[in-house]
């Protein structure tokens, strides 16, 4: 694709400039003022052009049961959310292509989807969700949510003598399963990245972590999981290990430059000091761990060791939206009560550098996306400075970031290709999206799942909370 976009408002280190961008080849090729047009000329006058933010952490398929949840802790949230698992490859397609939707109209050129995968359909689940990202045109980093232990075990036993289940499938068939995958669908060339992404310590075998670093290491994939989310994740650990969460995983070698790491809510400074060693990226869920009340995740002092951070939204039923712009927002000035020195507070384009280049470099691709660069790919998003959201006319960046931008994004770009223009998504019909969303679905309340009833008991033991009664589900 070639075309260039005048007089664009961007960033600079002394404010603001107007400047040309000239794309060729789907990379940048220049930025200047008044360069000479190649290609189509795009009109960026009153438009704020920044690089693609990465919706570094999130699961497609809970969009099928956003806001239904009751306010409960992760342990318990999950248990509800595996027996309402969709179980049918089109609704995957289907909320993968909502999720896409979504990320691209907040400013989101990439998302990594943590892929639920449905027992005995995984490899359609799979190419479902690779359907719709290729579709809509977003760059799709898919880590197959996988364990090879059942979800009892992702709660301390206390001390107790605890007897669990086999889980559905071994080890070795689920290592055997992400060979597939990768051997499938793995095509970065088409914008497609799988990565290895066990969902955890709590409910994942050394073996199975393992089989992920030798993928990992032969196919050069990134690696993903959810790391110390809860308190409970914590006691487990030690549970397990005799040793925290982030020193076991670094033991086995998991911690790399390749990895990210969702969460990171308990982590003592030792374990800081590690991620910062073996420059693993944090990825910020906010919204999240304050709807299942996790924490807040020590996100000043992870900037302070130098680990890197980007932002992600969780699934869409634990957030429960994929507004990447909210989250950055939350996850900005959340810290703001965790540190009275405010000159460490997040300021607006630090969330910006966080949203964008931070993601990036979480996925080993700091020297491709991620900046307004020449030769960087053309991944990029402008934003329409005269919505009425964006007004009166401040700071660009602090109005984007800091207040509550609605139809704000004019135009995305992804490796150079317009599939967002004029505010509309122009590769997918949305309407008929809508439609589909709709009529697959229905209003539901008061549903009761059998699994959070089997384990609460122990939890709340566990936890050290006392017996009452349950709240219900309205």
């Amino acid at each position: 694709m070639t075309f260039t976009i005048q007089q664009a408002l961007i960033p600079v280190d002394d404010g603001y400039a107007n400047v040309d961008v000239q794309i060729q080849d789907n990379a940048i090729a220049a930025i200047d003022a008044n360069l000479e047009v190649v290609g189509t000329a795009v009109d960026g006058k009153n438009k704020l052009l920044l690089p693609g933010f990465v919706n570094a952490h999130t699961h497609s398929s809970e969009m099928w049961q956003r806001g239904l949840i009751p306010p409960v802790p992760l342990e318990l949230w999950i248990a509800e959310l595996y027996d309402f698992t969709p179980l049918e490859p089109d609704q995957v397609y289907l909320s993968a292509l909502g999720t896409a939707v979504e990320t691209l109209l907040s400013g989101g050129t990439s998302v990594v989807d943590h892929l639920v995968l449905i027992p005995g359909k995984e490899i359609e689940t799979i190419a479902a969700a690779v359907r719709a990202y290729k579709e809509i045109g977003i760059c799709a980093f898919i880590g197959p949510l996988i364990q090879d232990e059942t979800l009892t075990r992702g709660i301390p036993t206390g001390g107790k003598e605890t007897e669990h289940e086999a889980y559905i499938r071994s080890t070795e068939a689920t290592l055997a399963l992400m060979q597939e995958a990768v051997d499938k669908f793995h095509n970065p060339a088409e914008g497609v990245y799988v990565l290895v992404a066990p969902t955890g310590i709590q409910l994942c075998s050394d073996a199975l972590f393992q089989g992920c670093i030798e993928l990992s290491d032969h196919y050069n994939l990134c690696r993903h999981a959810h790391l110390l989310e809860t308190k409970a994740q914590q006691f487990l650990a030690q549970e397990k290990y005799g040793c925290s969460a982030v020193e076991h995983l670094k033991r086995i070698g998991y911690l790399s430059p390749r990895t990210s790491l969702a969460h990171c809510v308990h982590l003592s400074d030792a374990d800081i000091e590690i991620l910062a060693e073996t420059q693993s990226t944090v990825v910020h869920n906010p919204l999240s761990n304050l709807r299942l009340g996790s924490g807040i995740a020590p996100i000043l002092k992870y900037l302070q060791a130098g680990v890197n951070v980007s932002f992600g939204c969780d699934g869409a039923a634990s957030n429960d939206s994929q507004d990447l712009l909210e989250a950055i927002k939350i996850g900005s000035i959340l810290h703001n009560i965790t540190d009275l020195d405010y000159h460490h507070w997040i300021t607006p384009r630090q969330s910006v550098e966080i949203a964008a280049f931070g993601g990036a470099k979480g996925l080993n691709l700091a020297d491709e996306m991620g900046s307004l660069a020449v030769d960087k790919k053309a991944d990029l998003v402008l934003y329409d400075l005269t919505s009425l959201s964006l007004l009166p006319r401040t700071d660009p960046i602090g109005l984007l970031i800091l207040g509550r931008p609605a139809q704000a994004v004019d135009s995305v770009w992804v490796n150079g290709k317009r599939i967002v223009a004029d505010g509309k998504v122009t590769t997918i019909n949305v309407e008929d999206l809508r439609k589909e969303l709709f009529e697959r679905s229905e209003w539901a309340t008061n549903r009761q799942s059998k699994t959070l009833g089997e384990i609460e008991a122990h939890y709340r033991s566990v936890m050290g909370l006392p017996e009452g009664v349950k709240k219900g589900y309205s």
